[in-house]
């Protein structure tokens, strides 16, 4: 009797255990989302507080109205151009050096993995400041050949993203049996550059979608680089708003704030997606027929 009442036992134990780690997560995410949700709240609520402590919505009407915002704060609006821009910039010239160099270097140098790799991720071994010091002097040239445009920053920010961008592209890579497929395009007459663009590309896309809204994501929060630099974006721009209308200041940095979590919303949930279009590509295809399959009779020659 003690053999057959264990096995519900154990049963029950384990619902009993799942449920309350179901409860311990929910737990967790919930006193993290309240943790993270009230500075945004105590944002929003700055933002929205009229004369005499009534509920007003200028603020944020002047955010979106660009003519207006334009007019009444030329910086602010010349750093978000700013940034836009960088941002643009940043990611087409890390997805050109990035995307090819580890693909050829998977494919035809895979000796030189553990370099390319040490490479991209040194930038997050250096701090800010340091690299500003390396930085300035390459400037003084970059100033003195292209001008003192805040877009030269597109070459700062992008050494910048090498390291998440590479992982997310790295990640991409391994998923996918990258040399067969490379071998058996090169079989059929295929050069490199068709192997890059028209056969490996395509299996990465959600690979170089992440690297894209992450490189976004950190030229739209960059501060450090610019404001040393004496550079103007998007950041640089609120820091000095700060100073003449705090409550402006607030709101558009709400904003960015939400930018980015939507950007890395979208990341997540291009990821979920193109998981299950390939979980369904896998799943055998099963005949709806009800009449049994008849099995094809070999023919007998005589």
């Amino acid at each position: 009797m003690a053999g057959l009442t264990a096995p519900p036992r154990r049963a029950g134990l384990r619902r009993r255990r799942a449920r309350r780690q179901r409860v311990f997560r929910w737990v967790v995410v919930g006193l993290l989302g309240l943790f993270f949700a009230l500075p945004l709240l105590a944002m929003l609520e700055f933002t929205t507080r009229g004369a005499g402590g009534k509920l007003s919505f200028d603020t944020w009407r002047l955010l979106v109205d660009w003519p207006r915002l334009s007019e009444t704060y030329p910086d602010l609006s010349a750093g978000i151009t700013t940034s836009f821009g960088l941002a643009l910039l940043t990611t087409v010239l890390m997805l050109v050096l990035l995307v090819p160099t580890v693909i050829w270097v998977r494919l035809r140098l895979p000796r030189l993995r553990r370099t390319i790799e040490f490479l991209c991720l040194l930038p997050l071994t250096i701090p800010a400041i340091v690299l500003v010091v390396g930085l300035a002097p390459v400037y003084a040239w970059v100033t003195y050949f292209l001008g003192g445009s805040s877009l030269t920053l597109t070459f700062a920010y992008t050494v910048l993203v090498l390291p998440y961008a590479y992982r997310a592209i790295d990640a991409g890579l391994s998923a996918i049996d990258v040399r067969t497929l490379a071998e058996a395009a090169r079989s059929l007459g295929a050069g490199w550059a068709t192997v890059i663009w028209r056969v490996v590309l395509p299996n990465i896309q959600s690979a170089v979608l992440s690297a894209a809204f992450l490189s976004v994501a950190l030229v739209l929060g960059e501060f450090t680089l610019a404001s040393l630099l004496s550079r103007t974006n998007l950041q640089v721009a609120i820091e000095l708003l700060g100073k003449s209308s705090a409550t402006m200041s607030v709101a558009v940095s709400l904003a960015a704030l939400i930018l980015a979590f939507v950007l890395l919303f979208l990341l997540s949930f291009v990821g979920a997606v193109r998981g299950r279009r390939r979980n369904r590509s896998k799943e055998p295809t099963v005949s709806t027929s009800s009449e049994p399959a008849i099995p094809a009779t070999p023919e007998v020659t005589r």
